[in-house]
């Protein structure tokens, strides 16, 4: 043999030896590491880029007989390679980053949906400011040409309990907390029984329930709606559109923030940053705020997330504008600035009330600080700093002065202690932090002094006072998380739904059965003995059993 064939077979040899490294290499990255799911992704895609070409380069260097069918399969490889763009397009990507592909020339699902039968849809245009003649900065009031919202919010359907209640994101205290709520633990003799399904359009939004009617925010080709729907019937009552459009391959299309319903009022935030308030019975818009422009702030790269919170005639988003203009509240029924706070960018967290150090706070974790506001005067009262990466989940109020917050990407969660000084000034501190509750934008629910949530798509039970794990089980993806009752509802990122034992002894699951079938990120509402889940594609109703009905 020559020199130089003798070469050649040994970088053969050696490219091969680097393949099967490669592998191994996979396998410690996905079976054996304590990475995160995303950092698992990432970290995997340039390995098997790497071993795709090494492949090609060793496939076309074999000689001998075997030559010709070594380079036809290299041919194979690289033609398949450069065939996929070609014909399949990404759709998005799971919480864990791995891709969801579709066939390039299938038109998206939200273009291909009729027009809403029997709904009084009025398209308009986004306006960068409706009202700015609301209220002059020397805090004179102007005349107002604004619509009066409907004397009778709504009648509800026949059948349907008036008492029946989701009205915003996380149920009526926002805590994702149901506690008068029991279903029964036997679904193989109490099965849930589908009531109706219907497509919808794209987008994260979840529903608001009350008197009747869910509504809920889509995305149905270029027009952002606000759709209100007959509760036990599926059926359209009314639609509201701007002409929006939010498109993302990596986070998703449409609106993601979820409906409040307060009185006579529906307050919903768009995906730009558009806050609308809507009369209840009709759908007529009463006022709109573009709140980037009005607070000259830069909107969040994956969209606005952040579900408005209505607290004494107040609607309160967060903004993320600087010089005081992150946490912005206007009048409910007029739409005029009634204050501001803080300079945090906004993040894609939630408003939520606590009763902090015996009083009412408005709490929100920004783009890099967990922050208390006064709910009067939007009067920033304390500030911790977070890490500057996408914070998502809701915080929690442990005890009347014990807060935690919780984030994806690798972070983990944190236990904020907060102090009164004798001046009334409030400090914050972390008490412990720790990475074994990572909750990338699920929200975790307390219960019995321990908290249960998604860590990175697994369900973890944490003592909430020491930050100690115990235990960590059932891999549900990146879904939603409800304490219905005494029961843990979870809604799985591939669509199933699935009951939990909130126990810290260990991971008990109950039943399951599934809904969708696909990514499924959306929050579920329950009201009563009805379970309302939606996806980017469909929603769906279900009556279950309740306790006091069944076993």
């Amino acid at each position: 043999m020559s020199f130089l064939g003798f070469v050649g077979r040994a970088l053969r040899g050696a490219m091969w030896v680097l393949i099967a490294g490669g592998f191994v290499v996979l396998a410690w990255i996905w079976l054996i590491s304590d990475f995160s799911g995303q950092e698992k992704t990432m970290m995997a895609v340039p390995v098997m880029a790497l071993l795709g070409l090494l492949a090609v380069i060793a496939l076309f260097t074999i000689t001998g007989p075997r030559r010709r069918s070594a380079r036809g399969m290299a041919a194979v490889l690289i033609a398949a390679v450069l065939a996929m763009p070609v014909l399949f397009r990404l759709k998005g990507l799971t919480g864990d980053f791995y891709p969801v592909v579709q066939y390039r020339f299938a038109p998206k699902h939200d273009t291909t949906l009729a027009a809403l039968p029997g709904a009084a849809a009025t398209l308009e245009p986004a306006p960068s400011d409706t009202i700015t003649t609301a209220r002059r900065h020397d805090g004179a009031k102007e005349a107002l040409d604004i619509p009066a919202p409907s004397t009778a919010p709504s009648t509800p359907a026949p059948g349907t309990p008036a008492h029946l209640s989701f009205p915003q994101f996380l149920g009526p205290s926002r805590t994702g907390v149901i506690p008068d709520v029991h279903l029964v633990r036997d679904w193989v003799a109490h099965a849930p029984k589908l009531i109706w399904r219907i497509p919808v359009g794209a987008g994260w939004s979840g529903f608001a329930i009350d008197r009747g009617l869910a509504i809920t925010q889509e995305q149905r080709s270029g027009n952002e709606m606000v759709v209100a729907y007959d509760l036990l019937t599926g059926k359209p009552r009314w639609s509201h559109s701007d002409a929006i459009r939010f498109d993302s391959v990596i986070a998703g299309d449409g609106p993601r923030a979820t409906p409040t319903i307060t009185g006579a009022f529906v307050a919903t935030l768009g995906s730009t940053g558009l806050l609308n308030v809507l009369d209840f019975g009709t759908g007529r818009r009463l006022w709109s705020k573009d709140i980037a422009t009005d607070n000259q702030a830069t909107n969040p790269e994956w969209g606005r997330s952040g579900s408005p919170l209505v607290l004494d005639g107040k609607v309160i988003v967060s903004a993320g504008g600087d010089d005081g203009k992150s946490l912005v509240a206007y009048d409910v029924g007029t739409g005029a600035r009634v204050w501001s706070g803080g300079s945090d960018g906004a993040g894609y967290a939630s408003p939520i009330v606590m009763s902090l150090l015996g009083r009412p706070q408005v709490v929100i974790l920004n783009r890099v600080t967990l922050a208390g506001h006064d709910p009067a005067t939007g009067a920033v009262l304390w500030s911790q700093p977070w890490v500057p990466i996408p914070n998502v989940a809701m915080p929690i109020r442990v005890a009347d002065d014990l807060v935690l917050g919780s984030t994806g990407y690798g972070i983990g969660s944190k236990l904020v202690k907060l102090t009164a000084g004798a001046d009334g000034a409030i400090t914050p501190a972390f008490v412990w932090e720790t990475p074994r509750l990572k909750a990338k934008f699920t929200n975790p629910v307390l219960h019995g002094g321990f908290v249960y949530g998604l860590d990175d798509g697994v369900l973890v039970c944490m003592d909430v006072t020491t930050g100690e794990r115990r235990w960590r089980a059932g891999r549900y993806g990146h879904g939603q998380t409800l304490l219905v009752g005494d029961l843990l509802l979870v809604t799985t990122e591939d669509g199933e739904i699935v009951l939990v034992e909130p126990t810290p002894l260990a991971h008990h699951e109950v039943a399951r059965f599934t809904v969708f079938d696909g990514k499924t990120w959306n929050p579920p509402a329950i009201a009563g003995k009805y379970l309302l889940v939606r996806s980017d594609k469909e929603a769906a109703l279900y009556e279950m059993t309740l306790r006091s009905e069944g076993s």
